[in-house]
């Protein structure tokens, strides 16, 4: 059967409107910025093929570089989205200058075939090389899966782009981006399946980026956005059989907001909350990176210092208590006290719960001995 390139290319802005507007009524309104990027990205695609089919018959250049801008302005759209998945992207300043330079270029050169031909393929094909490399090497966990499709359809895309520009700047087998050319028609089939391909791709990112947030909520504290109690179970398991695997010192401690129903019945449950906030925030500030804190429920908050030993749980304490009182006076009108129990890792002692309930009974110790100290486990 005889391929039309025009057919190709139609069938293929069809598609990609149809796409943009299923995306929203697919992902919902509620969605990340990744996934309003890629919404953006597969848009701007439909405009760019949509405006260089037009462009053949109706306002050559300006079209044309409205479809150049518009395909570059795609690609900056799906490297966004990968930054939001993966963490910073290499390349960023560069791509950014290609992204302008593409279709300013054109425009500037457009009375020269091959100039503008070569310059504006040229590009763009680098422009995808970039875009292809950001889905390697990522900061933020990922599926290689749906990464490596998205690399295979991108790198294809540059090839194909390339290959096209080379032949309209340097043979006369090119005059006109809708030659019958075997390479132009080979790039018009491939363009359609990465973009089924490619679809499916960011559809399967955008589903793991979302069930990675519901993970995160079943593990966190919606008031103070600290782990929750299965968070820290989860977690904390982890760090106590990491400290045993490599012989470290590991602290834990056991944290009570002193009188917090009073709080809540003289300042209301508004103070008492942002009094929960408060304490949560000031443990992160006062904790080091690599240690773990959790709300685990009411007043109760929890700590495990990992390299530290019960020296550091006693300066920890004494860092963490004058921040709080100066902190609490200055925001919330009064001070905030609290009681603590602390317990060090023991040789033969491999459960957390095991760790954690000695940690509780020194918090009782400090609070039956009157609240506002610390309390060491045996």
């Amino acid at each position: 059967m005889p391929l039309d390139f025009l057919t190709l290319m139609t069938a293929m802005a069809a598609n990609l409107f149809m796409i943009s507007a299923a995306l929203p009524l697919i992902m919902g309104r509620d969605v990340s910025r990744a996934a309003r990027h890629v919404q953006a990205s597969l848009l701007l695609q439909a405009l760019a093929w949509a405006a260089i089919i037009a462009s053949s018959s109706l306002w050559d250049r300006t079209l044309s570089t409205v479809s150049i801008a518009c395909n570059a302005a795609a690609q900056w759209m799906l490297y966004r989205a990968l930054e939001e998945w993966l963490g910073p992207r290499p390349l960023r300043r560069v791509l950014l200058a290609l992204v302008v330079a593409a279709p300013l270029g054109y425009a500037l050169g457009f009375d020269h075939y091959a100039w503008r031909v070569g310059w504006a393929n040229g590009l763009m094909a680098a422009i995808l090389c970039i875009v292809a490399r950001a889905t390697l090497y990522p900061l933020i966990l990922a599926d290689v899966r749906w990464r490596s499709v998205l690399l295979g359809c991108l790198l294809t895309s540059a090839v194909f782009t390339l290959a096209r520009g080379l032949l309209g700047a340097f043979t006369d087998q090119y005059p006109s981006f809708r030659s019958p050319h075997p390479i132009n028609l080979a790039a018009a089939l491939a363009t359609n399946v990465s973009l089924v391909l490619g679809t499916v791709a960011v559809l399967v990112a955008w589903r793991y980026e979302a069930e990675q947030k519901l993970r995160t909520l079943a593990m966190t504290d919606g008031l103070t956005g600290l782990l929750n109690r299965r968070g820290f179970t989860n977690q904390g398991d982890n760090l106590l059989a990491h400290a045993w695997r490599h012989r470290l010192p590991l602290t834990a401690l056991m944290l009570d907001l002193d009188h917090f129903k009073q709080i809540n019945d003289t300042h209301g449950h508004d103070a008492g909350d942002r009094a929960l906030q408060l304490f949560a925030r000031l443990l992160g500030d006062t904790c080091r990176s690599g240690d773990l804190i959790a709300r685990l429920g009411g007043e109760e908050f929890a700590v495990l210092m990992l390299h530290n030993t019960a020296a550091a749980g006693v300066a920890f304490d004494r860092r963490l208590r004058h921040r709080l009182h100066d902190a609490s006076a200055a925001e919330l009108g009064f001070v905030l006290d609290y009681s603590v129990g602390m317990a060090a890792l023991v040789p033969g002692e491999a459960s957390l719960a095991t760790l954690m309930a000695r940690a509780d009974g020194a918090l009782y110790e400090a609070k039956t001995a009157g609240r506002g100290r610390l309390m060491a486990a045996p």
